[in-house]
């Protein structure tokens, strides 16, 4: 009797070589360096930085496969220093006994800290171990500049629909996947699954084995209700690097007058379960940074989406986001109030704790007023005009700067005139 496999149809299905390797032809196809590097037998320690599901650990193997060397695999959740020293010592015995070379693989390897991440860099410098990292985080952010000096990073993609439509054909078919379960799936049923999975070769899988389990006695897949119940996420990783690269095409779209691009981005935000408040606050910002006074309604309207949200919920809420976005979108563009919010702040920082001229003082007092506080102050509504011509409002040491400089587009071309109009009056004053 035949002893049953029970691993996962994920494992089963796992590359045994270059030609079944789906996906990453950027570093994988003809001719590409790591391509060469593994035909040659002579690789190097690298770091592999990419999304879930997209060949990260199946490439480990081969490298260690290819290249004849030991296989050892960690998990940065589940291991430490102790058992990272462990490894290294086991390596380097092997490595003195038969000359063998190890490839230690670790798994999640952002979730070690620095001293875990430390542990490595001895046995990678003296060559008794060849480090492979796999991440879903920024390297840049997750791990030591020490570890990254010593390591390639080569970023992976998610996969293609048609890599992942070639995948899961083959496992239909393949000894190592449901031949014998003589499966009858449709090339749209496929597709489906294929969408779900959203790039992720083990998500596409584990959703096929689930649909296998539930087809009928023939072998027939009826529906991919079950399979597919509460729909598919795409992928978003909550303040990971998705969420800060999505937030910003959303923040771009707008500020680029792209309706389209904004609601698109939005709404994968929302799909991907982002906090709708988070985004609310976000636009809100971007009202004030990418609108400014070109079209002060943008802020008032972007301030009512946020509380609309508060009022009605998800997912009725999620209109007067969307409403928001759009207009921002369409609005004229001014950032001459945020270049002068961070002109004015860099002026306070670097001029020290300037007197307020006196002038400008209040004299609620007589001993305040007989230091001449407020003297030659000029009360603008009295003034032709109301406008007081060559008055001063900012410290001595700061007389000719000019924080806010209106851009001539929308309601910022009249403000532009009228201060145009000011500064000619001053002029004429002075």
């Amino acid at each position: 009797m035949s002893k049953i496999d029970t691993r996962p149809l994920a494992e089963r299905m796992r590359a045994q070589s270059l030609d079944e390797y789906i996906g990453q032809s950027h570093i994988l196809g003809e001719g590409k360096p790591l391509r060469r590097a593994l035909e040659a037998g002579s690789v190097h320690s690298m770091v592999l930085w990419g999304p879930p599901g997209t060949g990260k650990t199946t490439l480990a193997r081969l490298l260690a496969k290819l290249c004849e060397l030991q296989f050892e695999q960690l998990s940065a959740v589940l291991a430490g220093v102790k058992e990272v020293r462990a490894i290294t010592e086991a390596a380097r015995k092997r490595q003195q006994l038969d000359g063998t070379a190890t490839l230690l693989f670790i798994d999640e390897v952002h979730r070690f800290n620095k001293a875990q991440q430390d542990a490595f860099l001895p046995s990678i410098e003296d060559g008794t171990i060849l480090f492979v990292g796999a991440t879903t985080e920024n390297p840049s952010f997750a791990l030591n500049n020490a570890l990254l000096s010593r390591a390639r990073t080569y970023v992976l993609k998610s996969l293609a629909a048609a890599d992942v439509m070639g995948l899961l054909k083959r496992a239909v078919n393949d000894s190592r996947g449901l031949a014998d379960r003589q499966l009858t799936i449709s090339l749209t049923q496929l597709e489906q699954l294929a969408a779900a999975a959203d790039g992720d070769a083990r998500r596409a899988l584990n959703y096929l084995e689930i649909a296998a389990d539930l087809a009928d006695d023939s072998g027939k897949v009826a529906d991919l209700d079950t399979v597919l119940a509460g729909g598919a996420m795409r992928r978003f990783d909550n303040h990971g690097d998705a969420f800060y690269d999505q937030i910003s095409a959303l923040h771009k779209s707008v500020r680029g007058s792209s309706p389209d691009g904004a609601l698109y981005w939005l709404h994968r935000m929302l799909d991907g379960g982002c906090d709708p408040r988070y985004i609310a606050r976000r636009v809100v910002r971007m009202a004030s940074e990418e609108v400014g006074n070109a079209d002060p309604r943008a802020l008032a309207l972007a301030n009512d989406a946020a509380i609309a949200f508060e009022r009605l919920g998800s997912p009725e809420g999620e209109l007067a986001l969307s409403q928001a976005v759009a207009y921002l979108a369409c609005a004229p563009k001014s950032n001459a109030v945020y270049s002068a919010h961070n002109s004015a702040r860099q002026a306070v920082a670097m001029s020290g704790s300037l007197e307020v001229p006196m002038h400008l003082r209040n004299a609620p007092t007589k001993l305040m007023k007989s230091l001449d506080y407020g003297e030659g102050y000029r009360y603008a509504h009295d003034e032709p005009n109301a406008y007081a011509a060559g008055a001063t409002y900012l410290p001595a040491e700061l007389q000719g700067n000019s924080f806010y400089q209106p851009v001539e587009r929308g309601l910022e071309i009249k403000l532009a005139e009228k201060l145009r109009r000011l500064k000619a009056l001053d002029d004429k004053a002075s």
